[in-house]
């Protein structure tokens, strides 16, 4: 499996579910216990847990780093929320009906294609962006299938459909350039897309259904902390040099260098500090994603244990 940086997942997973119409069709307030696979750092299993109030939720990852950052994100809510009750019990008009909710999560090490749990453990099992960079993303999908008694659902991005405009005339070529030989130097399929239905199918699920939503990353003054980190990452060819091996993978036999790439990266991020320095610099990515769900064969939610 593929791996990633605390960092890189919380750039990359910013804002992404300010709304939650896309987890609609996994019926969260009915559930009693969930499971997160590939969890990272937790930012969907936390969401998981807001949205299912009455369920026990947990986080499974490989990446020891990743989940100590998750108990960490989630020690830190903790104390904020913790915080805002202590101010409410000093308020004369407080409301009831805003009291902190404690959420049961717990975060354990696990392999997605050789879960830790016994068979109908769960009633959901649910992904995002763990198929797409796993080399036998079937073999996860049917231990999902395995230890869920009800629903599997996996939320993936197609990274072949991302959309980008900037107010710097290259950016979009460029990034449309690095994406396209990232895509072809990577190990996985990270353009699943529909294809995720065809693995739900493949290890005898039932009622299959997909709908794509697209996630928007919107940069434009006044700028974010986060912002112009991303900015400064474009200027110093950081942001391309988080996918190095992938495209030198790409390139090796092409007549386009890596070296020559990351130059011609730096150049367009050099264009976009300038312009973020006049508080012109804007731009907006549209990173489509699919969520998929199947139930488990012969199971309904009045089958529910």
């Amino acid at each position: 499996m593929r791996r990633f940086s605390a960092d890189y997942l919380e750039r990359t997973r910013r804002g992404m579910w300010e709304s939650r119409e896309a987890l609609a069709p996994l019926d969260l307030d009915s559930r009693s216990r969930v499971l997160d696979v590939g969890c990272g750092t937790g930012e969907l299993t936390r969401v998981l847990a807001e949205e299912a109030p009455d369920a026990t939720v947990v986080g499974v990852d490989a990446d020891l780093d990743l989940l100590a950052a998750a108990r960490d994100a989630g020690a830190s809510d903790d104390r904020s929320d913790g915080d805002a009750d202590a101010e409410a019990d000093r308020s004369d008009d407080r409301d009831p009906e805003h009291d902190r909710v404690d959420h049961d999560i717990d975060y354990c090490a696990g392999d997605a294609t050789r879960l830790p749990f016994p068979d109908d453990a769960v009633d959901l099992v649910v992904c995002q962006a763990l198929l797409i960079n796993l080399p036998e993303p079937a073999a996860a999908v049917r231990e999902f299938a395995r230890v869920s008694a009800d629903l599997v659902a996996a939320v993936e991005p197609d990274n072949a459909d991302v959309e980008v405009t900037s107010t710097v005339d290259r950016e979009a070529a460029l990034e449309a350039r690095v994406r396209e030989a990232y895509i072809a130097g990577v190990e996985t399929d990270v353009a699943m897309g529909e294809r995720v239905r065809d693995l739900f199918a493949d290890a005898g699920l039932s009622g299959v259904e997909s709908r794509r939503y697209r996630h928007e990353k919107r940069v434009d003054p006044p700028y974010s902390e986060a912002d112009l980190r991303g900015i400064a990452r474009k200027a110093n060819g950081a942001g391309i040099a988080d996918h190095e091996a992938e495209l030198r993978r790409a390139l090796a036999d092409g007549d386009e260098s890596y070296d020559a790439l990351r130059r011609e990266w730096r150049e367009m991020g050099r264009t976009a500090a300038g312009q973020a320095a006049d508080r012109e610099y804007e731009r907006v990515e549209r990173v489509p994603f699919d969520v998929t769900v199947g139930r488990v064969a012969g199971d309904g939610p009045d089958d529910r244990p």
